[in-house]
Parts: C-alpha cells; structure tokens; sequence
C-alpha cells in the first residue's frame, strides 16, 4: 500500500506530485486530496515488454475526493470520475496508452475524502482472459481445458456447494468443496476448522447462470484483486477423457498428476 496525504501541501493546493511504483500489483491511498497526483508504473521488466502489459485499477468502495484520468501526451481522458459507485467495477487500458493523473475535485471539507485503488499489472493475453466481452460464458474446447491446467493460477477439483447472485455487481459466487487440491496461487481455497473440508470461493459473472449441481468439476481460472475468477471448468469426467486423449497422443502441454 502507497499512502499519501494532501494535508502536507495544503497551502498549495495546484501542486501536482509524482509517485513511482515498481510494484506489479499494489494499491494507492491519497488521504486529503488536493491539487494532481501523476502515477508512473515502471515495473521491474524491460522496457521492450511494456507494450505487451495491461494496467487494470479497481477503485475503493469509498473512494472519493478526485477524479482519475488516463494521460498522455497531455491529453486526458476521463477513466473515474468522483463519486462513480461502481461496485467492483475494473478498469483497464494498455501500459502503453499512457499513465494515470489523478485531480482533486474542489471541496469544502477535505478531512472526510480519501482517494484510493487496487492495480495490477498483467500480460496482454490473461487481461483478455479475464474482461472478455465475446462470449464470456461459452464451455472452452478442449485445447483451451487443457492449456487452462498448464497456466492458470488455480487448478482444483470440486463441486458446486451454493451460489450467491449480486444482482448489483453483475457477479455470481460459487461456494465450492474441494476434493482435489492442483494448484492455488494464493490461499483462497483453505481447511476449514468446523469440517475438515477445504472449501473456497470463486467468482463469475451473474449473466452465466451458474448454479448448484452434482457432480466434480474440473475449475481452473486466475487471481485478479485477490479473488478468484472463473476460467475453464469443464466436468471431471469430460477433463479425464480429453487428458487421457491427448496424452495417449503426446499431446498434452502439461501433466497435472494423478487423480
């Protein structure tokens, strides 16, 4: 977390500061906001791989004081404007579209504004895995299964315990139990005390319909703002049938381990 205050330049409330971030993933905090804030994300990578990165910012609940624009070149465009209640809205733009000026917005009363948000940086490709707008809720073929075993950062199997629809963010949570354990990422999926089960929660959006079922699935998808997020998830027998057969042809990108 980078954490600024504007009460220290209160007295010169035109100012515009610069911060520098290295950090692939973070969040900014600015408490008080007065004058401009310019952001410049420089990754530890080189120079010749930003064209292939995304910057995706997701705003604080509560945020608000300032306005936040996408610059370059002095040109600005609006991004968020102040006051946007946008539940869990993300957004994003190509590293190299230019960076982030973020302008206070006049106030009577600064003390009670703080702005602030998420960001990550990512590869061009899992950006587009993960904000697809073409058919977001189509199965994947089974190339697509298969890669998805090899590159995601979350690979379980598990069924579908309950599903919690937010009408208001557009999103759906699948309650899952998991029965095999791949690959986690980050601890999103845990031992719970009360059963001994490892269960965890993972997000999709509310226009795919999903819904309880029996059976075990296959999940596999990415950690994008410390949840995580649905990919591929095809049903377990269907995922051993497309393993086995592309296996038995040396055609599977990965191995992923017994049952």
């Amino acid at each position: 977390l980078f954490s600024l205050s504007g009460l220290t330049h209160e007295s010169h409330k035109k100012d515009v500061e610069q911060v520098y971030l290295r950090c692939s993933e973070g969040s900014i905090e600015w408490m008080y906001p007065t004058g401009a804030l310019i952001v410049n994300l420089r990754p530890n990578t080189s120079p010749a791989s930003y064209k292939h990165l995304t910057v995706c910012i997701k705003p604080f609940k509560d945020s608000a004081g300032a306005n936040i624009y996408l610059e370059k070149t002095g040109e600005l465009k609006l991004l968020v404007r102040d006051g946007d209640r946008s539940p869990s809205k993300v957004y994003c733009f190509g590293y190299d579209q230019g960076g982030l000026f973020i302008e206070a917005t006049p106030q009577q009363d600064i003390s009670r504004k703080i702005t602030g948000f998420q960001y990550e940086l990512m590869n061009k490709g899992i950006a587009a895995d993960l904000h697809t707008v073409s058919a977001p809720c189509r199965p994947c073929s089974d190339t697509e299964v298969l890669l998805a075993v090899c590159t995601s950062d979350f690979v379980i199997r598990g069924s579908i315990q309950d599903v919690t629809n937010k009408a208001e963010e557009q999103e759906s949570i699948i309650h899952v139990g998991v029965n095999k354990l791949y690959r986690q990422k980050s601890k999103v999926f845990q031992l719970t005390g009360e059963s001994g089960n490892w269960r965890g929660q993972i997000k999709t959006l509310l226009e795919c319909g999903v819904k309880p079922g029996d059976g075990d699935f296959l999940f596999t998808g990415r950690m994008h703002f410390g949840e995580a997020r649905l990919g591929c998830a095809p049903r377990f027998k269907d995922f051993q049938r497309m393993y086995k057969e592309a296996k038995d042809k040396g055609l599977n990108p990965c191995e992923i381990g017994p049952d």
